[in-house]
């Protein structure tokens, strides 16, 4: 077969230098530094780094002693943590504005049809991480912090360390960011034909095996948010398998669906 580009292909022509790759990509890195630069700076004005704090603490505090407070082990935590919980928001802040650089760069190398679908994805991916990340600050912590402190002995004063607490919440939003990405996965695996849509239904009964063993892995050994990732995951699946239809169809290039039309035509004798 030959790898001459046919005269119906849009890129045909399009090629770039590597050197321009390289330009266009650095371009796109710095456009993803201002924008992370412009939410710390907004942040940093409101709420604050201490805004920010007290605002993810809300879940522990709730659970704990009216007067008690997380306490901060080392010397330069009440700093740092602040900082570092400062730069992440601002991060998930832009996450749209970040993903949209990635469409960008890639965008020149992308027929048509698939930018039409792109654009649609990575809007539809960062308000699944959104969500995930909301449904854990709102709800599971609450619930597993209320767990946790039912076993807590009456003569143990939990006060647990900013900057543990800090890391183990930023794992959790990671963790439930990226599971709440499952219908964007399953989407695109029917649409490049990795798997069928009646693969992935006979497979059913796997993943909600995977998802709970997913959830034992990357949340704190607690019953209450293990079932919140995994069952969250396993509905997700399932919205996953009923769009991948419609994916497949809105996103088909013209000559497939040209073709597609040819073979539904009857043939005639």
């Amino acid at each position: 077969m030959s790898d001459t580009p046919s005269k119906d292909d849009e890129l045909a022509g399009t090629e770039q230098p590597f050197v321009q790759h390289l330009m266009e990509l650095r371009n796109r890195l710095l456009y993803c530094i201002y924008g992370i630069a412009v939410a710390v700076a907004l942040l940093a004005v409101w709420p604050g780094p201490n805004g920010l704090i007290d605002f993810i603490a809300q879940p522990i505090r709730a659970h704990m002693p009216p007067d008690a407070k997380l306490i901060a082990v080392g010397v330069f935590t009440p700093f740092f943590v602040p900082l570092k919980v400062l730069m992440l928001v601002a991060v998930l802040l832009v996450l749209p504005w970040l993903m949209y650089q990635i469409w960008a760069f890639v965008a020149p190398g992308l027929y048509s049809h698939e930018k039409k679908f792109a654009l649609p994805l990575i809007i539809f991916g960062s308000l699944l991480a959104y969500i995930g990340i909301a449904f854990v600050q709102f709800f599971v912590l609450d619930k597993m912090f209320a767990f946790i402190q039912g076993f807590t002995p009456a003569s143990v004063a939990a006060t647990p360390d900013i900057a543990s607490y800090v890391e183990s919440i930023l794992s959790l939003y990671l963790a439930f960011g990226m599971a709440f990405q499952v219908p964007i996965v399953v989407m695109l695996l029917v649409r490049f034909g990795i798997v069928e849509i009646a693969k992935l239904k006979s497979f059913r009964g796997y993943f909600i095996v995977v998802a709970f063993i997913i959830a034992a892995v990357v949340t704190p050994p607690d019953v209450i948010s293990q079932l919140a990732l995994a069952v969250p995951m396993c509905i997700l699946y399932e919205i996953g398998i009923l769009g991948a239809g419609w994916f497949v169809k809105v996103s088909k290039a013209p000559e497939e669906g040209d073709a597609a039309d040819a073979s539904d035509k009857p043939t005639q004798s």
